[in-house]
C-alpha cells in the first residue's frame, strides 16, 4: 500500500490533487465521505484541473474539466454534462487506516 495523506488533510466540500510513485489522483469529499478517481479525463485523457486542486464546479456540487467544462458527480465519477457525457472517471481502491489514506493495489 502506498501512503497518500492524512484523512484530514482532505475537507468536506473540497477536493485535492494526489501525486507521486506513478499515480496521479483527485481525491474529494461530499458530505463527509471521501472519493478517489484518476486524474484524468476521459475525453482527452488530460488532467481535470489547470490550477493546483481546483477539481470542483463554482456552487461545488460537481467535478470538473478545466479544459471543456465537462461535470462529473462526485458520488460515483459519472459525466453529465460535455464531451464525454455517459462516461466516467476511473474510481480507485483506497484505505482508510490509523487517520491515513493509503492507496490500495
Amino acid at each position: 500500500m502506498i501512503h497518500l495523506c492524512a484523512d484530514t488533510d482532505i475537507e468536506d466540500n473540497s477536493a485535492r490533487g494526489l501525486q507521486g510513485e506513478g499515480y496521479n489522483l483527485i481525491a474529494v469529499r461530499k458530505k463527509g465521505q471521501l472519493y478517489l478517481y484518476n486524474n484524468r479525463c476521459p475525453h482527452r485523457g488530460i488532467p481535470l484541473e489547470w490550477m493546483p486542486d481546483q477539481f470542483l464546479d463554482h456552487g461545488k456540487h460537481y467535478l470538473q474539466c478545466a479544459t471543456h467544462g465537462a461535470l462529473f458527480k462526485i458520488d460515483d465519477g459519472h459525466c453529465i454534462a460535455g464531451p464525454c457525457a455517459n462516461d466516467k472517471l476511473t474510481a480507485v481502491d483506497f484505505e482508510h487506516r490509523d487517520g491515513q489514506i493509503y492507496l490500495v493495489g
